[in-house]
């Protein structure tokens, strides 16, 4: 018997088995105490089976069993934290494309916290180069087996899908139960098989068609810019980042309230208006795909990270095509969330970023409201005093996890109970909302004919799994929990609208995606536009998510989740509105510089008719293709070889300047 399990062809898998098992039982019995997150139990031999599946192809390329331990651990925990940190901190699970937007999270940190992003992206991609023996055929087996499961991953991604949905199921609105159920390596697998076919899934003329009919769209003939009622009005929209109503966490007591008595004041002229978002805790990006774009995000990643790939028809495009001058203004890297591209394709002129500002207020890595306020004021005076028509669009950063301040920021408000993130997130809102007021004033006297609207972008984090809200059983600890009333308060943040004729606006509640509309309606603005739309036949609001949608009517909650059977009336009236208008927000076509010659079609005839800027033919709102993916691995891996280059130049790489077009 010991002879047995001496012999090689025993003791290998034998080994391998007993490594892989152990660093699984690890990381699970880690993420599960430390972050509370876990595969269900009943699923862990699956789970295991497929890291063992993985563990056996590193070892076929490894030089020998240490360098294989060594290279399989690190690479396994980098995920598994990874997904766990993303479980505690925005409710779901790791996505593949989180992975091409890794970049962001180099430009987020500096000091300690940027070096430590760097070891864990380079430690493993380390192990695993420095372990391949290069020169033993079995590295090469290995090395075409992982290339013929990309390929085939690529090649037929519907057939993968739906084999993977049949054997593991989806759950297409909770991503969470998605991971608990089939583990981190089937999830990202199948969600990558997923979001490949949805790249290749490009509607026809026929459905196009469908879709306008379904919303009630006719033929239309592109319209002349403006109307006769269009007046040239200055607009200013700002985002506020996390900034809501801390006075909403019944349950915890303030030593005062944290928002200020003057936007307390003006908020109630809009009779407490709110607008539902499509995040929590993050993702800025995708609200601002909304408010920009006036299409709604449904997806679980970033629209500006892969999806807007040509210009696009959103309302900084509209209006500079009638003759406005168009700002933004956001001092972060230029470059993070694909910011300084997608900007320029959406219609900006104009992109102050992080190095075009002043860093005379910075709270970490946050530059304070009031600072950035009072240079925007500055940057904007010139082109207020020419009488130009401007669209300025502000994205603040002071309010970001995790609610850091300065010497110039004391702590004001104290707050009950155990959670110190409450009681700084109410901090923040004490000195956002002050200095919003007095940014506010400034405008409004210097630009009294404008029309500005302003949000928060969505709900702070205040703690793992939606804890801060648990606590007094505002939310769930996951989504797949939710309440229909819960999916509403997690969506919810303040709204502001003024008409510098008519003052505040009393807008109700509104969906995101509906802003732009809303804008193009105060300037009398009734020329064709995508941003049209979102206006769907309904009574009620309509607010969809990722695999469901919320509708609010009569202040009444209904959730509608896909695949669900014994549909009310509600939601089998919505189903089809939301599913139309989400076949055409990715019906235009693909057109990248490298892959274009198999993707790129000319829009359809009524799609055309709204696109009423005549420059452009080719736009697009698509998720990342087979061409992107192979882009992806080319560029990590161009990535990969200069890697302490890139590092030393990322500080550096601060893209555009005052004044500069983009």
């Amino acid at each position: 018997m010991k002879r047995f399990f001496t012999r090689p062809w025993v003791r290998i898998p034998a080994g391998i088995a007993a490594w892989t098992l152990l660093v699984y039982a690890i990381l699970e019995a880690g993420s599960n105490l430390f972050f509370d997150v876990e595969v269900l139990p009943r699923f862990w031999i699956r789970d295991f089976l497929a890291h063992l599946l993985l563990s056996s192809v590193i070892y076929l390329m490894a030089r020998n069993f240490r360098t294989y331990a060594i290279a399989y651990a690190l690479v396994v925990t980098i995920l598994h934290v990874s997904n766990a940190l993303k479980m505690v901190i925005l409710g779901s699970p790791m996505m593949p494309d989180d992975f091409i937007s890794v970049r962001n999270m180099f430009m987020l940190f500096s000091g300690w916290k940027f070096w430590i992003m760097v070891l864990m992206l380079a430690v493993p991609l380390t192990a695993l180069a420095a372990m391949i023996h290069w020169r033993h055929p079995r590295s090469w087996l290995s090395l075409s087996l992982v290339g013929a499961g990309i390929l085939v991953l690529l090649n037929w991604p519907a057939q993968m899908m739906a084999a993977m949905d049949k054997q593991f199921g989806d759950w297409i609105w909770n991503q969470p139960g998605n991971y608990r159920e089939r583990g981190l390596l089937i999830h990202l697998v199948q969600e990558t098989a997923r979001n490949l076919k949805r790249g290749e899934d490009v509607p026809d003329e026929s459905a196009v068609e469908r879709a306008f009919a379904t919303l009630g769209q006719t033929t239309r003939q592109p319209a002349p810019a403006g109307s006769s009622d269009f007046e040239k009005r200055n607009v200013h929209v700002i985002l506020l980042e996390s900034f809501w109503d801390p006075m909403l966490l019944e349950g915890i007591d303030f030593s005062e309230d944290p928002v200020s008595p003057e936007f307390r004041a003006l908020w109630a002229q809009t009779n407490h208006s709110t607008v539902l978002s499509p995040v929590f805790g993050g993702y800025t990006a995708n609200a601002e795909f909304e408010v920009l774009c006036g299409f709604p995000v449904t997806v679980h990643t970033v629209f500006f990270e892969g999806w807007v790939r040509k210009a696009a028809p959103c309302l900084p495009a509209h209006l500079r095509a009638q003759g406005y001058q168009t700002y933004t203004s956001h001092p972060n890297v230029a470059a993070f969330w694909n910011r300084v591209n997608v900007y320029d394709r959406i219609g900006f002129d104009t992109y102050w970023s992080k190095k075009d500002f002043e860093l005379d207020d910075m709270n970490r890595n946050f530059l304070g409201d009031s600072s950035l306020y009072r240079q925007m004021l500055d940057k904007l005076d010139r082109q207020l005093e020419s009488g130009e028509p401007t669209f300025d669009y502000i994205v603040t950063i002071f309010g970001h996890l995790d609610y850091p301040f300065n010497e110039n920021r004391p702590k004001v408000v104290d707050a009950s109970g155990d959670n110190k993130m409450v009681e700084d997130y109410a901090n923040q809102i004490y000195y956002k909302s002050h200095e919003l007021m007095v940014f506010l004033e400034q405008l409004r006297k210097r630009d009294p004919d404008s029309i500005i609207v302003l949000f928060g972008d969505h709900l702070p984090f205040l703690g793992p799994n939606f804890g801060g809200y648990t606590e007094i059983d505002m939310l769930a600890s996951s989504r797949d929990k939710f309440t229909d009333p819960m999916f509403r308060t997690s969506t919810r943040t303040p709204l502001i609208v003024i008409d510098g004729r008519n003052g505040p606006i009393d807008t109700g509640e509104m969906a995101m995606y509906r802003i732009p509309e809303l804008v193009l309606d105060l300037l009398g603005d009734g020329s064709d536009s995508i941003m049209r739309l979102s206006r769907l036949p309904v009574d009620g609001i309509v607010r969809p998510l990722h695999g469901l949608h919320l509708v609010v009517e009569n202040d009444e909650s209904r959730v509608c989740k896909k695949k669900e059977s014994g549909k009310p009336a509600t939601c089998a009236k919505t189903d089809p509105l939301v599913e139309a208008l989400m076949k055409l927000a990715t019906a235009w076509p693909l057109s990248s510089v490298n892959c274009s010659e198999s993707r790129s079609r000319r829009p359809t005839g009524k799609m055309r008719s709204l696109m009423s800027l005549p420059t452009i033919s080719s736009t697009v709102f698509r998720p990342f293709s087979s061409c992107t993916v192979v882009m992806t691995f080319l560029g990590l891996f161009n990535r990969t070889y200069s890697f302490f280059s890139l590092c030393s130049s990322l500080s550096s790489k601060r893209t555009s300047s005052p004044g500069d077009t983009l």
